[in-house]
């Protein structure tokens, strides 16, 4: 093994392949996916104040769900 002299660290003797360009680059809807999660989640917590008690709070948990999902989407785009 060889010592790499500006860190001190031994450089590894195995090879390591190139990551490929279609693993760094998110597709093109998963953005989209994302907003319209986020989206959703928004007016869904929005109807529920708008519609007063007449829903009840399942609406406000089905938005903070739908805003979840928007987080986790954004977790996974390049």
């Amino acid at each position: 093994m060889t010592t790499d002299t500006t860190t001190g660290a031994r450089q590894s003797s195995r090879y390591t392949p190139p990551v490929p360009r279609s693993v760094k680059e998110s597709p093109t809807w998963l953005p989209i996916m994302m907003l319209v999660f986020f989206g959703v989640g928004v007016l869904a917590i929005l109807a529920r104040y708008l519609l007063n008690d007449q829903v009840g709070n399942w609406l406000v948990f089905a938005g903070l769900g739908f805003v979840l999902a928007g987080l986790y989407t954004a977790t996974k785009w390049h």
